[in-house]
């Protein structure tokens, strides 16, 4: 049984705030601090160019990726840290287009992260001969499914509304019409159980710094099935994927398996934080979390639609279709997430309408979703966001 309170403690949390915004990011473990500092000062400044060797720095991407392995249902040797998630989408999409060259047509869906389809979108105009994204309603997916579509590329949880894909539904009908399935878990990793190897995933990429606490600009992570692993080739060829780096050849060769889809240069100091973060989450069992999830969510919708009325919800109501997140409409939804802001209720708001909570069993208590129900209920009862401030819009919503 995993010990909330205990997590809880580990993590910094500034006094006066109820923080409903990790999944957007990840507050930082007490422990990051040292752990980066220890990284800067003991490894960097005294072991210098030798800490990549001494300090273990450069296995860090494939040793931290089989930590992440067991939260998303991944064998161990199948997940690898690096980059950026934009570039892990690139790659994984790429791989599954040439391993399927007969077809020309990569489905997604309109709720996607926008990122997503532009990296789509992009590799289309590359590729040119044909290549296609076709969007659909998220509802619409399943039907869309055909014999011309080369992949899938689907965020199992909707980044807006927290709406869930069936992900073991959709790669079954996926791979029987002859399509690769690429899943993006930036809303998944660490707020659900994933199972990567059950559901027969081709291809899945996500982040680090939402509910996984490696901080702003936290490395991305890529999953490539075990059976792909020495099929697929990346299209980003960086030199870390190389069969022998340190050969400096002329010509690329892959690596082996899931080395392959390394890149650039690991970013030392954030997989610092990353791990600090990662002894956390070796405590803790993801059924546990999904139960507090749905426990913490269905508090929180309760207690909104009962003391906010003109708010309406946009995530299912149903937990068993809807992520860690939960998110209400209103035509001033900016205006009312900057008010709760003020009052120590942080959310985020989503264009055009959304105010967006997370919910991360980690560090969130059920104090935390009545104190956010009883400012939002003060926010909307005396109307508090009518003020111009809470208009102006900030770079970062």
């Amino acid at each position: 049984m995993t010990d909330f309170a205990a997590t809880r403690a580990q993590f910094h949390l500034p006094d006066g705030i109820i923080y409903l915004d990790g999944n957007s990011l990840g507050p930082l473990p007490k422990a990051a601090a040292g752990r980066v500092a220890r990284a800067v000062t003991e490894e960097w400044g005294n072991l210098l160019i030798t800490g990549w060797n001494k300090a273990g720095w450069m296995d860090q991407p494939i040793r931290l990726g089989n930590r992440i392995a067991r939260l998303i249902g991944a064998a161990p040797g199948t997940v690898v840290l690096g980059d950026t998630l934009s570039i892990k989408v690139y790659q994984a999409l790429a791989s599954a287009l040439e391993m399927n060259p007969a077809r020309r047509v990569i489905l997604s869906d309109t709720g996607n992260f926008p990122s997503d389809l532009y990296m789509a979108q992009g590799l289309c105009r590359t590729l040119g001969d044909g290549y296609v994204l076709k969007t659909v309603a998220p509802e619409e997916v399943d039907r869309a499914i055909d014999k011309t579509v080369a992949a899938t590329l689907l965020t199992e949880v909707d980044y807006r509304t927290g709406r869930r894909h069936d992900m073991a539904a959709i790669t079954a009908k996926a791979h029987a019409a002859g399509a690769l399935t690429v899943w993006d878990l930036a809303h998944s990793a660490g707020a659900l159980p994933v199972d990567l190897a059950g559901t027969a995933a081709d291809f899945a990429v996500g982040c680090t710094y939402k509910y996984l606490n490696s901080g702003p600009g936290g490395p991305a992570f890529i999953y490539v099935a075990p059976r792909h692993a020495d099929v697929a080739r990346p299209a980003l060829s960086g030199w870390l994927g190389h069969e022998e780096p340190f050969a400096f050849d002329l010509t690329y060769r892959p690596g082996g398996g899931i080395e392959r889809m390394r890149v650039g240069t690991p970013p030392v100091l954030q997989l610092a934080a990353l791990e600090a973060s990662l002894d956390i989450w070796d405590s803790v069992s993801m059924a546990d979390v999904r139960a507090r999830s749905i426990d913490l969510t269905e508090q929180f919708v309760r207690g909104v639609e009962a003391a906010c009325p003109a708010l309406v919800l946009a995530s299912p109501r149903d937990p068993a279709r809807r992520g860690s997140q939960i998110s209400f409409r209103h035509p001033q939804g900016y205006a009312i997430m900057q008010a709760l802001i003020a009052r120590g209720v942080i959310g985020d708001f989503r264009a055009p309408d959304i105010l967006r909570f997370g919910f991360t069993p980690l560090y969130t208590t059920h104090a935390d979703v009545t104190g956010a129900v009883r400012v939002l209920a003060e926010v909307m009862a005396k109307t508090l966001w009518d003020r111009p401030e809470y208009k102006m819009r900030a770079r970062v919503t």
